[in-house]
């Protein structure tokens, strides 16, 4: 029935053409955006792995700090597709790998082939379904190691392409119905004199007029079908021209890779890779001759306190001044090198005995310490020296320079400008560091954090406040005090999550706080020096302030006098905005720092809170009493509200009421206790 009559063959082979063109444009279009795909994620493959390559350098070059290697690799979580990457040494042996969702971890001997990777060029590569990008780290001619990149192919390909086919469907059927329809209608129109035709040869025949006539006149028009065609190319190939642009703009933006110069541009010392050559070329040397090697990694202190207070341009000139005062200082044969930003590496010229280098570091203290005259301005900065010695490394370069790392952070922990010999047991306090601020992340996300409350109390030993107190659990290390991990997560960079983590705790359980005395306590949220710089943590308190509905003057922002006053200018400035949406503002361990009465003036305060030092002393040193005393009246004369914390005695909690503290905080009123122990109270 269907092929009987000329118009149903015509319409029928004309739709089935029509199907057809279709058809082979999508499929056509979907083998041509599958080439682009391809190469685009070839390109994006080529500059990810480039980019960590570039940024391997300086964490393998000297000594391979695992936890950088590991914080740098896991900036691939932001990419789903990759399975797996592996760092090697320049000798093929592995120093760190990362794992994707997409692997698992047990496969990866059974995946890597070493003397395969030996042998494959350097580049992006399509391998069994999978992109393989092995990238040299450092300079071909002094290779530091390689980086191996594999992501997933053929999975992210079908849904790109599957994600490509629901989108043009749509449009394809709303085209091909169109031109069906305006074929039919195109047929018919084509047929219609033969059906007229027909129809006058009936009625003739029934009525035997031979005088009628058929109307053949008319025109067909068929453009309407290739301009809904043309459409549809239109689209595909506007895709395909934005994913061409795509492509050139990543290629565009790829860097090529400088060569090392080998002097550091600013202050004319030997560079890194200057540097670490030559460290190569001697320790192979003390090997074979059997003798010893001295490194010093000194760091200066406050340098980032100059950055910030005078500008980097002032800050360059230090950098240059201190270059100049360490070689006067240093003994002839003896090798610096600015290792980056304010930090220095010596190799000692002839392995100098105890008192030697006892000698030079005094010096070296002692003569950064002093003031630095630059343009009109007097610049001071110390400086925190780390000794390592080769044979403790056994000879190998990058334990070399990680001990007078580790040894410098050491001295950087007791204190400051002194200097400090490394000993093998400082590798297992170096180990818990990096265990610790390894775990932070993931803390967070398995809720070992808590927080406990520590009530303030009236004169009239009424709670009218709590300060709220970061309590850290963890499965693995146990408990973990805070004075531990804080400094530690501060160093990290990590201080801003735990920070947000409290902030976000503390107002989803305010209610429940705030019910315990009639909904009229403050709580207080301790900031860190780091937490204030950061402008966006401001909208993050507005949201979550709405998020839980918190009533904003039941919040009390905490912060140290020397974290305010080191950054005074973007302290004001945060804290103002704290202020300006209802919060209340505390200067904790007043006295402890600066103690200077000249910024109380230029600060808006609501409350002082007087050091457990000081409270400690009372009524045993005239000195503190006295100090104690001044600056409750200070404080009143200034209208704040005075809180002393750490009160342990009844003795001390008199004293401070008879001279008008308006806060108690301590063990003798309340011990810091979870939301669970206050409401079972």
């Amino acid at each position: 029935m269907l092929f009987r009559t000329i118009k149903n063959t015509t319409t029928t082979l004309t739709v089935v053409a029509i199907v057809l063109v279709c058809a082979a444009v999508v499929a056509s279009s979907i083998e041509e955006y599958e080439k682009l795909y391809l190469e685009a994620t070839r390109g994006d493959l080529d500059g990810l792995s480039e980019n960590l390559a570039s940024d391997l350098v300086h964490l393998i070059a000297s000594d391979p700090d695992m936890f950088e290697v590991t914080t740098t690799l896991l900036r691939l979580d932001r990419y789903e597709n990759v399975k797996y990457a592996v760092v090697f040494d320049n000798n093929w042996q592995r120093l760190n790998v990362y794992f994707g969702p997409l692997f698992v971890p047990e496969e990866l001997d059974s995946a890597i082939d070493i003397n395969a990777l030996k042998q494959q060029p350097l580049g992006v590569s399509v391998k069994n379904s999978e992109l393989v990008a092995l990238k040299l780290v450092g300079d071909a001619r002094l290779p530091l190691g390689y980086l191996l990149i594999v992501n997933d192919l053929s999975g992210p390909l079908y849904n790109s392409k599957l994600t490509l086919f629901k989108s043009v469907l749509p449009l394809v059927l709303l085209v091909l119905f169109i031109a069906i329809c305006v074929s039919m209608f195109i047929q018919r129109r084509l047929f219609q004199p033969l059906s007229r035709l027909s129809q006058v040869a009936k009625k003739i025949q029934d009525t035997h007029d031979y005088s009628l006539r058929i109307d053949t006149g008319g025109k067909q028009e068929v453009a309407e079908l290739s301009r809904d065609i043309n459409s549809m190319m239109e689209t595909i190939n506007a895709e395909t021209q934005k994913n061409a642009k795509y492509t050139q703009q990543l290629k565009e933006q790829q860097k090529a890779m400088e060569r090392l110069a080998n002097f550091d541009g600013l202050t004319g010392l030997p560079n890194r890779q200057f540097f670490m050559e030559t460290l190569r070329i001697e320790l192979a040397k003390a090997t074979r001759d059997q003798h010893n090697l001295v490194l010093m990694y000194f760091d200066l202190d406050g340098f980032k306190g100059v950055n910030d207070s005078f500008g980097h341009e002032i800050g360059d000139l230090v950098l240059m001044e201190v270059c100049n005062r360490t070689r006067n200082i240093l003994r002839d044969g003896d090798l610096i090198s600015r290792l980056g930003g304010d930090e220095f590496l010596i190799l000692l010229h002839n392995e100098p005995n105890e008192l030697e280098l006892y000698s030079i570091s005094e010096r070296l203290v002692s003569g950064l310490n002093k003031p630095f005259q630059i343009q009109s301005w007097e610049v001071q900065v110390g400086v925190s020296i780390g000794i390592a010695r080769a044979s403790d490394s056994n000879f190998n370069v990058s334990e070399f320079i990680s001990n007078a790392d580790i040894a410098m952070y050491r001295s950087k922990m007791t204190g400051r400008s002194t200097h400090t010999v490394f000993v093998p047991e400082m590798m297992e306090d170096n180990k818990r560091r990096l265990l610790i601020a390894n775990s932070i992340s993931n803390a967070i996300k398995e809720n070992e954090f808590s927080i406990h409350y520590q009530g303030k109390v009236n004169s009239d030993e009424k709670i009218v406040g709590y300060e709220a107190l970061i309590r850290w659990k963890s499965e693995a290390l146990g408990m973990v005090s805070p004075a531990e991990f804080i400094p530690i997560a501060e160093q990290s960079g990590k201080i801003l999550s735990i920070t947000k983590w409290v902030i976000k705790r503390v107002c989803q359980e305010l209610a429940q706080v705030q019910k315990l005395q009639n909904n009229e306590v403050v709580v207080s949220i301790n900031l860190s020096a780091h937490d204030i710089k950061n402008v966006g943590l401001v909208d993050y308190i507005r949201n979550m302030f709405t998020r839980f509905n918190v009533n904003n003057p039941s919040i009390e922002f905490e912060v140290t006098e020397s974290a305010y006053l080191e950054n005074f200018d973007i302290a004001n400035q945060f804290l103002t905005q704290l202020r300006e949406m209802g919060c209340s503002i505390a200067l904790d361990d007043f006295g402890a720092g600066y103690s200077s009465l000249g910024y109380l003036t230029q600060i808006e305060l609501n409350t002082l809170k007087i050091d457990k030092q000081f409270v400690d002393n009372l009524n045993v040193s005239k000195r503190s009493t006295l100090i104690t005393k001044t600056i409750i009246e200070m404080a009143k004369q200034l209208n704040l509200q005075i809180c002393a914390e750490g009160v342990e005695t009844r003795e001390q909690a008199e004293f401070l009421i008879e001279n008008g503290c308006h806060q108690l905080q301590g063990y003798l009123f309340s011990k810091p206790k979870s939301l669970v122990e206050l409401l079972d109270v």
